[in-house]
């Protein structure tokens, strides 16, 4: 005869596992229950912010991060998927002090308009730029399809991505902060 365990009462009757994992190059180790999301760990115990959640669906890429080299969204994975990972998050593309290529590519397009995409957008575009430093407008478009813009700033991403490109390529990957933003 199968046993049939009871239902559970509460979510929180689920006991925490710990997660180790490195984040923009820190490693961390937190408690979380089996069914959490790896958004709520990073912006709720891990105070990193720029991780937004959209539609909560994987298909806005307000939540996405670099995690093992791929672009994840957040939303959609469990916590415990990333045991042992590397995660990159708009936090640690660039050293303190500094902005990323893409970023002042960004402001020097005049893409910003409301910012809740942006971070989604300037991750996606770094993993595009990561994999192809020279990547056509086509590329540019299929990279950045899953992020979704209520602003339209569409077009404007796709020039940012390819002054970020020219940038990068030409080795200036960072800038200082205190220069680009007067």
């Amino acid at each position: 005869m199968v046993k049939v365990s009871t239902p559970r009462t509460s979510w929180d009757t689920y006991r925490d596992i710990e997660v180790s994992f490195k984040v923009n190059g820190r490693e961390v180790k937190v408690r979380v229950k089996p069914y959490e999301r790896l958004i709520d760990v990073l912006r709720n115990k891990l105070g990193l912010l720029s991780v937004k959640e959209g539609c909560g669906r994987g298909e806005c890429g307000a939540c996405v991060v670099i995690m093992n080299g791929k672009l994840i969204p957040t939303c959609l994975t469990l916590a415990v998927r990333a045991e042992g990972s590397e995660i990159l998050t708009l936090e640690g593309i660039a050293p303190e002090g500094k902005l990323h290529a893409i970023q002042k590519a960004l402001l020097d397009t005049y893409s910003m308009q409301c910012g809740f995409c942006f971070p989604g957008v300037i991750m996606a575009s770094k993993y595009l730029l990561d994999k192809n430093p020279d990547p056509t407008e086509d590329e540019i478009r299929d990279a950045l399809d899953g992020n979704l813009c209520r602003c339209g700033s569409y077009l404007r991403f796709i020039k940012a991505v390819k002054l970020a490109s020219r940038y990068i390529r030409e080795g200036k990957i960072f800038f200082d902060e205190s220069e680009v933003l007067r």
